[in-house]
Protein backbone atom coordinates (compact mmCIF):
# COMPACT_ATOMS: atom_id res chain seq x y z
CA UNK A 1 0.00 0.00 0.00
CA UNK A 2 1.37 3.10 -0.72
CA UNK A 3 1.76 6.04 1.54
CA UNK A 4 -0.59 9.06 1.83
CA UNK A 5 1.28 11.93 -0.05
CA UNK A 6 -0.42 14.64 2.07
CA UNK A 7 -1.08 17.63 -0.56
CA UNK A 8 0.54 20.92 -0.99
CA UNK A 9 -2.23 22.46 1.23
CA UNK A 10 -1.69 20.80 4.68
CA UNK A 11 2.11 21.22 4.04
CA UNK A 12 1.13 25.11 3.91
CA UNK A 13 -1.08 24.64 7.05
CA UNK A 14 1.70 22.92 9.08
CA UNK A 15 3.32 25.15 12.14
CA UNK A 16 6.45 26.94 10.93
CA UNK A 17 9.65 25.29 12.97
CA UNK A 18 10.67 27.47 15.95
CA UNK A 19 14.60 28.44 14.76
CA UNK A 20 15.49 29.97 18.25
CA UNK A 21 18.05 27.01 18.92
CA UNK A 22 19.12 26.11 16.06
CA UNK A 23 20.54 30.01 15.27
CA UNK A 24 22.36 29.22 18.63
CA UNK A 25 23.90 26.17 17.75
CA UNK A 26 25.54 28.36 14.92
CA UNK A 27 27.30 29.98 18.10
CA UNK A 28 30.25 27.34 17.10
CA UNK A 29 31.35 28.81 13.81
CA UNK A 30 31.92 32.33 15.50
CA UNK A 31 35.58 32.01 16.03
CA UNK A 32 36.95 34.95 19.48
CA UNK A 33 40.19 37.12 19.33
CA UNK A 34 40.03 37.36 15.65
CA UNK A 35 43.12 39.98 15.37
CA UNK A 36 45.91 37.12 17.35
CA UNK A 37 47.30 34.29 16.45
CA UNK A 38 45.93 31.73 18.72
CA UNK A 39 47.43 27.77 18.70
CA UNK A 40 43.94 27.07 19.45
CA UNK A 41 40.81 28.62 17.72
CA UNK A 42 37.81 29.18 20.11
CA UNK A 43 34.51 29.83 19.17
CA UNK A 44 31.72 31.68 21.15
CA UNK A 45 29.67 28.84 22.34
CA UNK A 46 32.20 27.19 24.10
CA UNK A 47 33.45 30.46 25.39
CA UNK A 48 29.96 30.89 27.00
CA UNK A 49 29.78 27.53 28.43
CA UNK A 50 32.87 28.57 30.42
CA UNK A 51 31.78 32.10 31.61
CA UNK A 52 28.83 30.76 32.68
CA UNK A 53 30.78 27.86 34.91
CA UNK A 54 32.40 30.92 35.92
CA UNK A 55 30.25 33.24 37.26
CA UNK A 56 28.06 30.38 38.72
CA UNK A 57 31.03 29.98 40.77
CA UNK A 58 31.31 33.44 41.67
CA UNK A 59 27.40 34.07 42.52
CA UNK A 60 28.10 30.81 44.74
CA UNK A 61 30.96 31.96 46.63
CA UNK A 62 29.41 35.21 47.09
CA UNK A 63 26.68 32.40 49.26
CA UNK A 64 28.90 30.86 50.91
CA UNK A 65 32.22 31.85 51.41
CA UNK A 66 31.52 35.59 52.71
CA UNK A 67 30.04 36.40 55.68
CA UNK A 68 28.32 39.36 53.90
CA UNK A 69 26.37 37.68 50.99
CA UNK A 70 25.23 40.87 49.83
CA UNK A 71 24.34 42.28 47.43
CA UNK A 72 22.21 38.98 47.19
CA UNK A 73 22.42 37.45 43.64
CA UNK A 74 20.77 34.38 42.38
CA UNK A 75 22.74 31.83 40.72
CA UNK A 76 20.84 30.13 38.44
CA UNK A 77 20.07 33.45 37.36
CA UNK A 78 23.58 34.64 36.93
CA UNK A 79 24.25 31.39 34.96
CA UNK A 80 21.88 32.00 32.26
CA UNK A 81 22.58 35.60 32.04
CA UNK A 82 26.31 33.80 31.17
CA UNK A 83 25.00 31.27 29.02
CA UNK A 84 23.67 34.17 26.30
CA UNK A 85 26.12 37.27 27.14
CA UNK A 86 27.94 36.70 23.46
CA UNK A 87 24.45 35.11 21.73
CA UNK A 88 24.05 37.84 19.87
CA UNK A 89 27.50 38.20 17.76
CA UNK A 90 25.62 35.53 15.86
CA UNK A 91 24.09 38.41 14.05
CA UNK A 92 26.93 40.99 14.72
CA UNK A 93 29.75 38.90 14.28
CA UNK A 94 33.26 38.81 17.05
CA UNK A 95 34.06 43.00 16.85
CA UNK A 96 37.59 42.92 18.40
CA UNK A 97 37.92 44.26 21.80
CA UNK A 98 40.12 47.32 20.61
CA UNK A 99 37.28 48.75 18.16
CA UNK A 100 34.61 48.02 20.39
CA UNK A 101 36.03 50.13 23.00
CA UNK A 102 37.70 52.69 20.97
CA UNK A 103 35.56 55.64 21.96
CA UNK A 104 31.73 56.21 23.30
CA UNK A 105 30.16 56.62 20.16
CA UNK A 106 31.58 52.86 18.79
CA UNK A 107 30.57 51.13 22.39
CA UNK A 108 27.18 53.28 22.01
CA UNK A 109 26.38 51.95 18.54
CA UNK A 110 27.65 48.64 19.13
CA UNK A 111 25.50 47.96 22.26
CA UNK A 112 22.37 49.77 20.12
CA UNK A 113 23.08 47.16 17.71
CA UNK A 114 23.72 44.15 19.89
CA UNK A 115 20.82 44.75 21.65
CA UNK A 116 18.29 44.69 18.18
CA UNK A 117 20.31 41.57 17.34
CA UNK A 118 19.22 40.18 20.59
CA UNK A 119 15.61 40.66 20.10
CA UNK A 120 15.98 39.36 16.90
CA UNK A 121 16.75 36.49 18.40
CA UNK A 122 14.21 36.34 20.98
CA UNK A 123 11.65 36.45 18.42
CA UNK A 124 12.59 33.55 17.34
CA UNK A 125 10.65 31.77 20.23
CA UNK A 126 7.48 31.19 20.39
CA UNK A 127 5.66 34.40 22.19
CA UNK A 128 5.02 32.95 25.48
CA UNK A 129 9.01 32.48 26.08
CA UNK A 130 10.00 35.34 24.88
CA UNK A 131 9.83 37.10 28.15
CA UNK A 132 12.00 34.53 30.57
CA UNK A 133 14.46 34.85 27.27
CA UNK A 134 14.50 38.41 27.30
CA UNK A 135 15.80 39.06 30.87
CA UNK A 136 18.62 36.77 29.91
CA UNK A 137 19.82 37.79 27.15
CA UNK A 138 19.04 42.24 28.10
CA UNK A 139 19.04 41.83 32.15
CA UNK A 140 17.12 45.28 33.36
CA UNK A 141 20.30 47.33 35.24
CA UNK A 142 17.78 49.27 37.30
CA UNK A 143 16.89 46.02 38.82
CA UNK A 144 19.46 45.48 41.60
CA UNK A 145 19.52 41.52 41.28
CA UNK A 146 19.37 41.37 37.33
CA UNK A 147 22.38 44.67 37.87
CA UNK A 148 24.31 42.44 40.30
CA UNK A 149 24.40 39.24 38.21
CA UNK A 150 25.30 40.96 35.15
CA UNK A 151 28.20 42.46 37.33
CA UNK A 152 29.36 38.82 38.09
CA UNK A 153 29.22 38.28 34.23
CA UNK A 154 31.17 40.64 32.97
CA UNK A 155 33.64 39.50 35.72
CA UNK A 156 33.32 36.03 34.71
CA UNK A 157 33.87 37.02 30.97
CA UNK A 158 37.26 38.64 31.89
CA UNK A 159 38.48 35.93 34.32
CA UNK A 160 37.84 33.55 31.01
CA UNK A 161 39.62 35.72 28.56
CA UNK A 162 42.67 35.61 31.16
CA UNK A 163 42.43 31.54 31.14
CA UNK A 164 42.47 31.74 27.56
CA UNK A 165 45.64 33.72 27.92
CA UNK A 166 47.32 31.27 30.21
CA UNK A 167 46.49 28.57 27.93
CA UNK A 168 47.69 29.76 24.65
CA UNK A 169 51.06 30.58 26.79
CA UNK A 170 51.68 27.28 28.09
CA UNK A 171 51.53 26.09 24.55
CA UNK A 172 54.35 28.67 23.61
CA UNK A 173 51.94 31.40 21.95
CA UNK A 174 54.05 34.70 23.25
CA UNK A 175 51.00 36.68 21.11
CA UNK A 176 48.96 36.69 24.28
CA UNK A 177 51.05 37.52 26.87
CA UNK A 178 50.59 41.37 27.10
CA UNK A 179 46.87 40.76 26.84
CA UNK A 180 47.21 38.52 29.80
CA UNK A 181 49.30 41.29 31.64
CA UNK A 182 46.01 43.47 31.02
CA UNK A 183 43.25 41.44 31.73
CA UNK A 184 44.45 40.85 34.76
CA UNK A 185 45.01 44.48 35.35
CA UNK A 186 41.19 45.04 34.20
CA UNK A 187 40.27 42.12 36.84
CA UNK A 188 41.95 43.79 39.83
CA UNK A 189 40.34 47.02 39.01
CA UNK A 190 36.85 45.44 39.18
CA UNK A 191 37.54 45.16 43.30
CA UNK A 192 35.87 42.28 43.35
CA UNK A 193 36.35 39.95 46.24
CA UNK A 194 34.15 36.85 44.77
CA UNK A 195 36.91 37.59 41.35
CA UNK A 196 40.00 37.53 43.90
CA UNK A 197 38.76 34.72 45.28
CA UNK A 198 38.60 32.74 42.31
CA UNK A 199 41.87 33.81 41.51
CA UNK A 200 43.65 33.19 44.04
CA UNK A 201 41.86 30.03 44.57
CA UNK A 202 40.86 28.70 41.21
CA UNK A 203 43.24 30.21 38.55
CA UNK A 204 46.34 28.33 39.60
CA UNK A 205 45.69 25.33 38.67
CA UNK A 206 45.20 26.09 34.73
CA UNK A 207 48.92 26.34 34.78
CA UNK A 208 49.20 22.60 36.09
CA UNK A 209 49.49 19.76 34.16
CA UNK A 210 46.97 16.60 34.26
CA UNK A 211 49.26 14.63 36.08
CA UNK A 212 49.38 17.72 38.97
CA UNK A 213 45.74 18.23 38.52
CA UNK A 214 45.03 14.59 39.60
CA UNK A 215 47.30 14.27 42.40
Amino acid sequence: MNERQCPESDRLNEPRPFAFFAMLDRMQYINRWGLMRNNRTENIKEHSMDVAMVAHALATIRQTVFADPSPAVDPLLVMGIALFHDASEIVTGDLPTPIKYKNPEIMKAYKDLEDQASEQLIHLLPSEMRGEYRRLFCPDLSKSDEAEAYRLVKAADRICAYIKCISEAKSGNTEFISAQKTIMDSIVSLNLREADYFMERFIPAYGMTLDQISG
